[in-house]
């Protein structure tokens, strides 16, 4: 049920909770949420409060969030992974990303990239498939997990390239890139601030960006889009939604404070500083993009038998 018109008007009358699927300082989306939230409190004139959900790859809080009260006072921080990736590849997440909850705003994308061991001899996308067709299992890639979207980047780059490499899947990202540094793998498909934060060792070379855009941060490296592979994309969203049925006045209120916070240049720096790049879609845009990228990556889990650990 919705609120009154009257109530919505005053909204909000009561600090809210935001809710973070994830671990604290686990990645930039729980840096950059929580940058967004002490902003949008001073916006808003109420605290936004994070309350921290972790589990199962953000089911347990996106669920969390998704069985919430719809009067604006619940949140969450989705993204790629818990709001779109972990609904397809866990049997039975407990909501649904489409008719659960309500799109507010895309706030940014996190650029992935395909990171090589120094000794892999290959520079760039067509040496790498070229490679891989002459040697078939022989590359061997790390992933962040079964199912993760390290998992599904590598293997809609294999569909894309028709190529056969041998995927190990770690728990995490943190020991995927260690065994890349030790070069117990060869390849990680893996967030490119995460990549570029190794490059100085010289043991890792970071082959393209799997955006279809160059990025703003690295624009000297290329993309798999313009190296042959066209149409290949990948990347990390992060957003805020709010449980279904959420008033559209109060959705609309958010949509319009979360906006003029990230056209700010404080917030705009603080981004792409921290490896993502803005990406801001409103209500509307949001749930299409989400929409696609079930559509997408589902196509992907069913071709590649794709499993959650």
């Amino acid at each position: 049920m919705g609120v009154p018109g009257a109530a919505a008007q005053s909204y909000p009358a009561k600090p809210i909770r935001l809710i973070f699927p994830l671990s604290p300082g686990s990645s930039s989306n729980d840096i950059l949420g929580r940058a967004l939230a002490l902003r949008l409190s001073d916006a808003l004139g109420q605290s936004v409060v994070a309350d921290y959900r972790p589990g199962a790859a953000g089911i347990i809080g996106s669920t969390s969030a998704a069985k919430a009260p719809a009067d604006g006072y619940t949140l969450l921080i989705g993204y790629t992974s818990s709001i779109i990736i972990g609904p397809i590849v866990y049997p039975a997440p407990g909501f649904d990303p489409v008719t659960d909850l309500t799109p507010i705003a895309r706030i940014a994308i996190v650029p992935y990239a395909i990171v090589a061991h120094a000794s892999l001899p290959a520079k760039t996308v067509k040496e790498l498939v070229a490679l891989a067709k002459t040697h078939p299992g022989e590359i061997i890639y790390a992933t962040s997990g079964s199912g993760s979207l390290s998992n599904l980047a590598v293997e809609l780059f294999k569909m894309s390239a028709r190529v056969n490499m041998r995927g190990v899947h770690y728990k995490a990202a943190a020991p995927a890139a260690n065994d890349l540094l030790g070069g117990h793998v060869q390849l990680h498909f893996t967030g490119l601030t995460s990549a570029t934060s190794h490059l100085k060792s010289g043991r890792l070379r970071v082959i393209a960006v799997t955006t279809p855009l160059r990025s703003a941060l690295y624009p000297e490296l290329p993309t798999v889009h313009e190296s042959g592979l066209p149409g290949y994309n990948v990347s990390s969203a992060l957003g805020i939604l709010a449980p279904a049925k959420t008033p559209q006045t109060i959705v609309r209120r958010l949509h319009d404070e979360i906006t003029k916070v990230l056209n700010g240049t404080d917030m705009k720096n603080f981004v792409l500083t921290n490896g993502a790049e803005p990406a801001l879609l409103d209500p509307e845009q949001f749930g299409g993009y989400i929409k696609s990228e079930i559509v997408k990556w589902a196509r992907v889990v069913k071709a590649a038998q794709v499993k959650a650990d």
